[in-house]
Protein backbone atom coordinates (compact mmCIF):
# COMPACT_ATOMS: atom_id res chain seq x y z
CA UNK A 1 0.00 0.00 0.00
CA UNK A 2 1.53 3.31 -1.08
CA UNK A 3 1.37 6.57 0.88
CA UNK A 4 -1.66 7.88 -1.01
CA UNK A 5 -3.71 4.78 -0.15
CA UNK A 6 -2.57 4.91 3.47
CA UNK A 7 -3.64 8.55 3.73
CA UNK A 8 -7.04 7.76 2.18
CA UNK A 9 -7.58 4.90 4.65
CA UNK A 10 -6.64 7.05 7.63
CA UNK A 11 -8.94 9.86 6.50
CA UNK A 12 -11.80 7.35 6.17
CA UNK A 13 -11.03 6.01 9.68
CA UNK A 14 -11.03 9.54 11.04
CA UNK A 15 -14.37 10.31 9.43
CA UNK A 16 -15.95 7.17 10.84
CA UNK A 17 -14.56 7.86 14.30
CA UNK A 18 -16.12 11.32 14.12
CA UNK A 19 -19.50 9.81 13.26
CA UNK A 20 -19.26 7.30 16.11
CA UNK A 21 -18.27 10.05 18.53
CA UNK A 22 -21.37 12.05 17.64
CA UNK A 23 -23.58 9.03 18.32
CA UNK A 24 -21.83 7.89 21.51
CA UNK A 25 -23.70 8.73 24.71
CA UNK A 26 -21.59 7.14 27.43
CA UNK A 27 -18.64 9.20 28.65
CA UNK A 28 -16.22 6.25 28.78
CA UNK A 29 -16.99 5.35 25.17
CA UNK A 30 -16.55 8.98 24.15
CA UNK A 31 -13.13 9.14 25.84
CA UNK A 32 -11.98 5.95 24.13
CA UNK A 33 -13.11 7.25 20.75
CA UNK A 34 -11.34 10.59 21.34
CA UNK A 35 -8.09 8.79 22.21
CA UNK A 36 -8.29 6.72 19.05
CA UNK A 37 -9.16 9.84 17.07
CA UNK A 38 -5.97 11.57 18.30
CA UNK A 39 -3.85 8.55 17.35
CA UNK A 40 -5.26 8.49 13.83
CA UNK A 41 -4.82 12.27 13.45
CA UNK A 42 -1.16 11.98 14.50
CA UNK A 43 -0.51 9.09 12.12
CA UNK A 44 -2.28 10.94 9.32
CA UNK A 45 -0.09 14.01 9.90
CA UNK A 46 3.08 11.91 9.67
CA UNK A 47 1.95 10.24 6.44
CA UNK A 48 1.12 13.59 4.86
CA UNK A 49 4.59 14.91 5.73
CA UNK A 50 6.14 11.82 4.17
CA UNK A 51 4.02 12.37 1.08
CA UNK A 52 5.24 15.97 0.79
CA UNK A 53 8.88 14.89 1.16
CA UNK A 54 8.40 12.23 -1.49
CA UNK A 55 6.90 14.79 -3.86
CA UNK A 56 9.87 17.13 -3.32
CA UNK A 57 12.35 14.31 -3.99
CA UNK A 58 10.55 13.37 -7.19
CA UNK A 59 10.49 17.00 -8.32
CA UNK A 60 14.22 17.48 -7.53
CA UNK A 61 16.16 14.20 -7.16
CA UNK A 62 19.27 16.12 -6.03
CA UNK A 63 17.50 17.83 -3.13
CA UNK A 64 18.50 15.15 -0.62
CA UNK A 65 22.14 15.45 -1.64
CA UNK A 66 22.06 19.24 -1.39
CA UNK A 67 20.54 19.22 2.10
CA UNK A 68 22.89 16.53 3.47
CA UNK A 69 26.24 17.61 4.89
CA UNK A 70 29.50 16.06 3.74
CA UNK A 71 31.96 14.19 5.94
CA UNK A 72 35.50 13.09 5.13
CA UNK A 73 36.14 9.37 4.70
CA UNK A 74 38.95 8.22 6.99
CA UNK A 75 38.40 4.46 7.21
CA UNK A 76 40.17 2.94 4.22
CA UNK A 77 43.09 0.69 3.30
CA UNK A 78 44.95 -0.18 0.11
CA UNK A 79 46.64 -3.10 -1.59
CA UNK A 80 48.00 -3.85 -5.05
CA UNK A 81 48.47 -6.46 -7.72
CA UNK A 82 50.61 -6.28 -10.86
CA UNK A 83 47.82 -4.48 -12.71
CA UNK A 84 45.82 -2.58 -10.09
CA UNK A 85 46.11 -0.50 -6.94
CA UNK A 86 43.05 -1.32 -4.83
CA UNK A 87 41.55 1.02 -2.24
CA UNK A 88 39.11 -0.51 0.23
CA UNK A 89 36.68 2.04 1.72
CA UNK A 90 34.55 0.79 4.62
CA UNK A 91 31.06 2.34 4.78
CA UNK A 92 28.25 0.57 6.61
CA UNK A 93 25.18 -0.16 4.44
CA UNK A 94 26.72 1.39 1.32
CA UNK A 95 25.52 -1.65 -0.65
CA UNK A 96 21.91 -0.77 0.24
CA UNK A 97 21.81 2.60 -1.53
CA UNK A 98 21.46 3.02 -5.34
CA UNK A 99 24.75 2.40 -7.13
CA UNK A 100 24.45 5.78 -8.86
CA UNK A 101 24.83 7.40 -5.43
CA UNK A 102 28.46 6.27 -5.44
CA UNK A 103 30.36 8.59 -7.78
CA UNK A 104 34.07 8.20 -8.56
CA UNK A 105 36.19 10.39 -10.79
CA UNK A 106 39.71 9.49 -11.91
CA UNK A 107 42.60 11.49 -13.31
CA UNK A 108 46.12 10.34 -14.13
CA UNK A 109 47.41 11.23 -10.66
CA UNK A 110 44.31 11.31 -8.45
CA UNK A 111 40.84 10.00 -7.72
CA UNK A 112 37.82 11.24 -5.79
CA UNK A 113 34.96 9.29 -4.22
CA UNK A 114 31.58 10.82 -3.32
CA UNK A 115 28.93 8.65 -1.67
CA UNK A 116 25.64 10.55 -1.58
CA UNK A 117 22.81 10.29 0.94
CA UNK A 118 24.14 7.44 3.07
CA UNK A 119 22.85 7.57 6.64
CA UNK A 120 21.73 11.17 6.10
CA UNK A 121 25.20 12.32 5.02
CA UNK A 122 27.45 12.56 1.98
CA UNK A 123 30.84 10.84 2.35
CA UNK A 124 33.91 12.00 0.42
CA UNK A 125 37.48 10.84 -0.11
CA UNK A 126 39.98 12.60 -2.38
CA UNK A 127 43.48 11.24 -2.96
CA UNK A 128 45.87 13.57 -4.81
CA UNK A 129 49.42 13.12 -6.12
CA UNK A 130 49.35 9.36 -6.55
CA UNK A 131 52.81 7.81 -6.49
CA UNK A 132 52.64 6.77 -10.15
CA UNK A 133 50.21 7.62 -12.97
CA UNK A 134 47.14 5.44 -13.47
CA UNK A 135 45.03 4.65 -16.51
CA UNK A 136 41.85 6.59 -15.72
CA UNK A 137 39.82 4.98 -18.52
CA UNK A 138 40.38 1.44 -17.24
CA UNK A 139 39.94 2.32 -13.56
CA UNK A 140 36.59 1.57 -11.96
CA UNK A 141 34.62 0.89 -8.77
CA UNK A 142 32.99 -2.14 -7.17
CA UNK A 143 30.26 -2.03 -4.52
CA UNK A 144 30.49 -4.80 -1.93
CA UNK A 145 28.81 -5.42 1.41
CA UNK A 146 29.61 -2.36 3.59
CA UNK A 147 32.46 -1.47 1.23
CA UNK A 148 33.43 0.51 -1.87
CA UNK A 149 36.39 -0.96 -3.76
CA UNK A 150 38.27 1.50 -5.97
CA UNK A 151 40.30 -0.20 -8.71
CA UNK A 152 43.06 2.07 -10.05
CA UNK A 153 44.61 0.59 -13.20
CA UNK A 154 48.39 0.88 -13.20
CA UNK A 155 50.13 2.19 -16.30
CA UNK A 156 53.10 -0.08 -15.51
CA UNK A 157 53.60 -3.16 -13.35
CA UNK A 158 56.00 -1.31 -11.06
CA UNK A 159 55.41 -2.01 -7.38
CA UNK A 160 54.10 0.93 -5.35
CA UNK A 161 55.92 1.55 -2.05
CA UNK A 162 53.10 3.79 -0.85
CA UNK A 163 49.94 5.41 -2.20
CA UNK A 164 51.07 9.01 -2.77
CA UNK A 165 54.20 11.04 -3.50
CA UNK A 166 53.78 12.88 -0.20
CA UNK A 167 53.94 9.60 1.75
CA UNK A 168 57.12 8.59 -0.10
CA UNK A 169 58.78 11.94 0.57
CA UNK A 170 57.86 11.66 4.24
CA UNK A 171 59.38 8.17 4.49
CA UNK A 172 62.57 9.24 2.73
CA UNK A 173 62.91 12.23 5.04
CA UNK A 174 62.78 9.95 8.08
CA UNK A 175 65.37 7.51 6.70
CA UNK A 176 68.85 7.73 8.28
CA UNK A 177 71.62 8.97 6.00
CA UNK A 178 73.36 5.91 4.51
CA UNK A 179 75.55 7.75 1.99
CA UNK A 180 78.65 5.56 1.49
CA UNK A 181 80.79 8.63 0.80
CA UNK A 182 80.08 10.14 4.20
CA UNK A 183 81.96 9.39 7.38
CA UNK A 184 80.22 6.44 9.17
CA UNK A 185 80.89 8.00 12.56
CA UNK A 186 79.28 11.24 11.37
CA UNK A 187 76.12 9.37 10.42
CA UNK A 188 76.07 7.74 13.85
CA UNK A 189 76.54 11.08 15.57
CA UNK A 190 73.73 12.66 13.54
CA UNK A 191 71.42 9.81 14.48
CA UNK A 192 72.32 10.14 18.17
CA UNK A 193 71.76 13.90 18.05
CA UNK A 194 68.33 13.33 16.51
CA UNK A 195 67.44 10.77 19.21
CA UNK A 196 68.66 13.19 21.90
CA UNK A 197 66.64 16.14 20.57
CA UNK A 198 63.46 14.08 20.26
CA UNK A 199 63.90 11.91 23.36
CA UNK A 200 62.33 12.24 26.79
CA UNK A 201 64.24 13.12 29.98
CA UNK A 202 65.19 9.50 30.65
CA UNK A 203 66.60 9.10 27.15
CA UNK A 204 68.60 12.33 27.49
CA UNK A 205 70.04 11.19 30.84
CA UNK A 206 71.11 7.91 29.24
CA UNK A 207 72.81 9.67 26.33
CA UNK A 208 74.48 12.18 28.66
CA UNK A 209 75.85 9.30 30.70
CA UNK A 210 77.21 7.66 27.54
CA UNK A 211 78.77 10.97 26.50
CA UNK A 212 80.45 11.38 29.89
CA UNK A 213 81.86 7.87 29.68
CA UNK A 214 83.09 8.57 26.15
CA UNK A 215 84.97 11.63 27.42
CA UNK A 216 86.66 9.49 30.04
CA UNK A 217 87.66 7.01 27.34
CA UNK A 218 88.95 9.89 25.24
CA UNK A 219 91.26 10.93 28.05
CA UNK A 220 92.56 7.35 28.08
CA UNK A 221 92.94 7.24 24.31
CA UNK A 222 89.67 5.45 23.55
CA UNK A 223 86.98 6.29 21.01
CA UNK A 224 85.35 9.67 21.21
CA UNK A 225 81.63 10.43 21.29
CA UNK A 226 81.26 14.16 20.84
CA UNK A 227 78.00 16.08 20.84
Amino acid sequence: MDLTEQINQLEADLSELGSLLEKAERKRVQELLKQEQKKVEKELSVKKQQKEQQARREADPTAATKSAYTVKITNYAWDQSDKFVKIYITLKDVHKIPSENVEITFSERSFSVLVKSLDGKNHQLTILNLLYPIDEKDSYKKIKTDMVLVMCKKQTTEKWECLTKVEKQSKEKDKPNTDDSSDPSEGLMNMLKKIYSEGDDEMKRTINKAWTESQEKKMKGGDMMDF
